[in-house]
Formats: C-alpha cells, sequence, structure tokens
C-alpha cells in the first residue's frame, strides 16, 4: 500500500443534518505539493506530530470541517439553480452562485485545477455525475448532462470564492427530472465493483465514531493498475454521500501514488449506509467505481483476503464526467 496515500473524513458529528459530519483530507499534486481544501467537503489532513506520515493515530484530525450540500444558502452565498427542472437524456444545466446582495459571484479561487465543482447525484443513488461547468462573464454556469431517466435528483456546488479570507462552500439544490418514476433499491453492499474492464476492490471498515481505513486497489484483465493518471492533481476522488439526506463529503488523496491502491481513513458520523463514489483516471479516461457501504456493521474485507469470487455491485453509470 502507498503508505503516503491518505484521507480522514467522517469525522465528528453535528446533532441536526449529518449528524453531522466533519472530514479530514487535503488534495495535491501528484509532486505531493499540497493544494488547499479545506472546507465544506474538503479538509485539511491529519498530521503526525512525530514527523511520520500520519498514519500512527488515525484519530488525530489536525482540523475538521462539515459535509456541506445539506442547504442551499449558506455562509453569505446562495445556489441559484436556473434549470430546476431538465428533461430526461442530453440536455443542459444552468445555474449562479449569488452573494448575499444578490449578485452573482464571477471570482473564485481555482483548486484541484478547477473554479468549481458540480455534481449530480439521483436521490436514490444510483446515478451520478461529476460535472465540470464553464461559467459566462457575468457568473452563469452551464454544463451539458445527460440524465437516463425521470425522478428526483440533487445537485451540488463546491467552491471557493476569490475574495478575502472567504472559506469553501458547498451548496445543494434539488433537480427535478418529469415522468413515471419509479426509485432503484440502492446496490448491496459488495467487496468489488466493475467499469469498463476494472474491477476495483473496496476493503476495511467503515464504523460510526471510531476511524477504520478504506482501501481501493485499481485492476485490469486480473493484473494491478501501477500508472494511475492524475485527474484534477490527484489519483484519485472519492464522493460519499449519505442515503437518506445526501448529505455530501469530498476528499482528495494528499500524496502517493500512481496506484494501484489508494487509501483513505474515515469515521462515519452515525450508523448509516453511505455510497462512495470513486473517481480515477487510466488511459486518458476517467471513470467511477460505486460502493455501498453499512457504517455499524462490518465493511468489506481487505483485498488480500477478498474470496475468491467476490461479490460485484454495478458501477455509477459510465460517462459520468463532463469537462
Amino acid at each position: 500500500m502507498n503508505t503516503g496515500v491518505r484521507i480522514t473524513a467522517f469525522a465528528a458529528a453535528l446533532a441536526a443534518t449529518f449528524g453531522t459530519a466533519y472530514g479530514v483530507g487535503a488534495g495535491v499534486g501528484p509532486m505531493g505539493a499540497p493544494a488547499k481544501a479545506e472546507h465544506a467537503g474538503h479538509a485539511a489532513p491529519a498530521r503526525d506530530e512525530g514527523g511520520g506520515d500520519g498514519h500512527a493515530d488515525h484519530g488525530k484530525a489536525a482540523q475538521a470541517s462539515a459535509a456541506g450540500g445539506l442547504q442551499v444558502s449558506e455562509g453569505g452565498y446562495t445556489l441559484s439553480l436556473e434549470t430546476p427542472r431538465v428533461e430526461a437524456g442530453p440536455g443542459g444545466i444552468r445555474f449562479s452562485v449569488k452573494d448575499d446582495a444578490g449578485r452573482k459571484v464571477t471570482a473564485y479561487k481555482t483548486e484541484h485545477g478547477k473554479e468549481l465543482h458540480f455534481i449530480v447525484a439521483s436521490r436514490d443513488l444510483t446515478v451520478y455525475r461529476h460535472l465540470h461547468p464553464e461559467r459566462a462573464a457575468d457568473g452563469t454556469w452551464s454544463t451539458p448532462v445527460d440524465l437516463p431517466a425521470a425522478g428526483g435528483y440533487k445537485v451540488f456546488a463546491d467552491f471557493t470564492p476569490a475574495t478575502p479570507g472567504a472559506k469553501g462552500v458547498t451548496l445543494g439544490a434539488d433537480l427535478s427530472v418529469p415522468g413515471g418514476y419509479r426509485p432503484a433499491a440502492l446496490p448491496p453492499a459488495a467487496t468489488t465493483a466493475e467499469v469498463e474492464g476494472y474491477q476495483v476492490a473496496l476493503g476495511g471498515t467503515l464504523e460510526p465514531g471510531r476511524a477504520g481505513e478504506l482501501t481501493l486497489t485499481v485492476s485490469k484483465d486480473g493484473k494491478p493498475v501501477t500508472d494511475l493518471e492524475p485527474y484534477l492533481g490527484a489519483y484519485g476522488h472519492l464522493v460519499a454521500l449519505r442515503d437518506g439526506d445526501l448529505a455530501y463529503l469530498h476528499v482528495h488523496p494528499n500524496e502517493g501514488g500512481p496506484g494501484p491502491e489508494v487509501s483513505f481513513t474515515a469515521t462515519a458520523p452515525s450508523v448509516g449506509t453511505y455510497r462512495l463514489f470513486l473517481d480515477f483516471q487510466h488511459g486518458g479516461k476517467v471513470r467511477t467505481a460505486a460502493f455501498t457501504v453499512h457504517a455499524g456493521a462490518p465493511a468489506n474485507p481487505a483485498p488480500a483476503q477478498a474470496p475468491t469470487t467476490p461479490t460485484t455491485t454495478p458501477a455509477a453509470e459510465p460517462d459520468g464526467h463532463s469537462h
């Protein structure tokens, strides 16, 4: 395992929202230079005071920040969704971020190569899109999106305004696709996910109130992938959504790579079911592996201990990335 690759996420709990979750973990470029990622959905990595790689005590988080996406307005900013309804199939979404005076924000800090990260997920957590919209001069953002079916969705805008002292914010809003809708069952917890010929194995435990290590191992045709490519300055990105309220946490590996293993140290804020979406890039294309994890019960065994014929869960729908 790459000993330097580590994220501490989902620490502590706020009683009213995510339970309420806090996370630790920051994104760093492939050369190991730390990136600023300390806000709702991005937080600083735990540091080992003894000068090590921080694995000595997973319970020591230097700082924590709340999971985001539970509010449409927060910190003086509001997500204004100009297209709250879109048709199933290819289409587009337009939105803006407004300040407390109602003005569209036009200046953002660049984090992980983008001014703003935009996530769309279905309420049943079976559809996931990680998009990168473009901003017009007046502050209006737009992005193409292809949603497969009618139903309820939620969008998340993850950004940091370019104003002195501004902190990162993750805002959430509802999106609907009209038509007949029957929610799908949440995919069961499984040891592996397959996506476009790649197998991703999930090992470790996720426990409420206590840190545990999750290791994701990428392979193809039975061989470990040791040349993962940087995507937005990291070898793997993780978005976690809690079943029910879709509370959002977005974290990145802080160093190490380039595969086959990417590890995360995570603490669930409460007993419950979580859907994890891992983005990784190989062969010039980004793919997403999705897992269902139950906190409060043993998670999947480590890859080395996995059964000969592991249970497999479908990955997130393909082509979930737009640039």
